[in-house]
């Protein structure tokens, strides 16, 4: 079973809780609720923010392809790769490519995928970022999530109108 952040922060938060309502009540404080509910609340946010610094990227690796990959890796892994020194092309159907870039060693640095239109079936913000995305008015996304700890950053981007295009890149720090 894998970690999950929500039940993390949710843990955190009941802790916090129980914590300060066991130390007022030892305390024998007479205080009003309101500052017990203070108390709590600001317990929670504290857990909330230090479960947010264990930020571990949701999204790790696209068709087996990671960060820091030799291209020589990635190459024997997909077929029908466009090959270049920095550079390879992929394209695995009208509504589907990618790109990946490497560094002057030959390790991976950045991979960036493009699905076109509505039927493309891109993952969602959720199974990238591990969070929803508000879409605005004109149907358009974007979130950029930095992971310090992995070394790279993920970002998903949807155009607004109606034959989308999401882009979903990886791109080392």
């Amino acid at each position: 079973m894998g970690f999950n952040t929500k039940t993390f922060i949710h843990y955190l938060s009941l802790s916090a809780v129980v914590l300060i309502l066991t130390i007022s009540t030892a305390n024998g404080q007479t205080g009003s609720s309101l500052s017990v509910q203070e108390e709590v609340a600001s317990a929670i946010d504290k857990s909330a923010s230090n479960a947010a610094t264990v930020n571990v990227p949701v999204f790790t690796a696209y068709r087996g392809v990671t960060i820091g990959m030799a291209a020589e890796e990635v190459r024997a892994k997909l077929d029908g790769i466009k090959e270049g020194k920095q550079q390879d092309f992929l394209v695995f159907s009208e509504r589907e490519s990618a790109q990946v870039y490497y560094d002057d060693q030959g390790k991976v640095i950045a991979i960036s995928i493009d699905y076109f239109g509505d039927n493309s079936n891109p993952p969602s913000p959720d199974a990238v970022l591990g969070s929803a995305l508000q879409e605005k008015a004109d149907g358009s996304m974007y979130q950029l999530n930095r992971y310090p700890d992995a070394g790279y950053w993920v970002s998903y981007n949807r155009t607004a109108g109606d034959k989308p295009i999401v882009t979903i890149t990886m791109q080392k720090m």
